[in-house]
């Protein structure tokens, strides 16, 4: 079953129990792959919808932080429920052991790294993740990494 298909099971099973925050979420989900395949004009693929699901998850993320600094708990709450939901058509992300290790594996590959070749390690280690990984953890590993 490809995620696509699997988000669309998903939305089915949610408006059956009647579980409308699920199915809110999944319908706008729904519409920002459809708006993907008129703009592209082509039929999405698995990477394309994990592209899309990782743009929402960025987004809420995004609102939470706003949220929480603006004490509106009750909005963040909200948006947490909503990423929740989301985070289930994501793939397993990789343990920060892992990331680590990549990260050095790249520092070494540059020999004498320094910190003016902070985005070009981060850079590599995005690429070297295949994108299974938070761009702000890479980025804080980075900077541990330098900084010793």
């Amino acid at each position: 079953m490809n995620l696509k298909e699997k988000i669309n099971s998903s939305l089915k099973d949610s408006m059956k129990s009647g579980d409308v925050k699920v199915r809110g979420v999944l319908r706008m989900l729904n519409s920002d792959i459809k708006n993907f395949e008129i703009e592209k004009k082509m039929e999405v693929n698995d990477d394309d919808i994990l592209a899309i699901v990782k743009k929402n998850v960025k987004r809420r993320k995004d609102s939470i932080e706003q949220y929480t600094m603006g004490g509106r708990k009750d909005l963040a709450e909200n948006e947490n429920e909503e990423l929740l939901i989301l985070e289930k058509y994501m793939p397993e992300q990789m343990g920060e052991d892992q990331i680590r290790e990549i990260v050095q594996n790249v520092i070494k590959q540059f020999g004498e790294a320094s910190p003016s070749d902070f985005g070009k390690i981060i850079g590599m280690s995005v690429k070297e993740t295949k994108g299974l990984v938070d761009g702000n953890v890479i980025s804080r590993i980075v900077k541990e990494e330098l900084n010793e």
